[in-house]
């Protein structure tokens, strides 16, 4: 299933910034960046749940947040991209 992870992480302080790279590092294990805090992300229900424990052992809850939009495996009909940057395929060949 693609599910959309965003966040928003306060940068004020030292520890901040650190957070945000952390969970910005995490996210790139599981899926692709869309827009700069934005990733999509093909996960299993078990893959999703470790991210979100692996992504809240991160964050400071007082002062930083999460978001997940559960897209489902028919996400192609909900995805609509419109700028500069080009979309990609999810599920297609990846090069390296």
């Amino acid at each position: 299933m693609l599910v959309l992870i965003t966040y928003d992480v306060n940068t004020q302080d030292a520890a901040g910034r650190k957070r945000l790279r952390q969970v910005a590092k995490q996210c790139v294990n599981y899926g692709q960046r869309v827009q700069n805090s934005v990733f999509e992300c093909i996960v299993d229900a078990a893959q999703c749940k470790i991210v979100q424990h692996e992504l809240e052992a991160i964050i400071n809850k007082e002062k930083d947040s999460l978001r997940f939009y559960y897209l489902g495996n028919n996400y192609h009909t909900k995805v609509e991209h419109i700028g500069v940057k080009t979309s990609y395929d999810a599920e297609g060949v990846l090069i390296v």
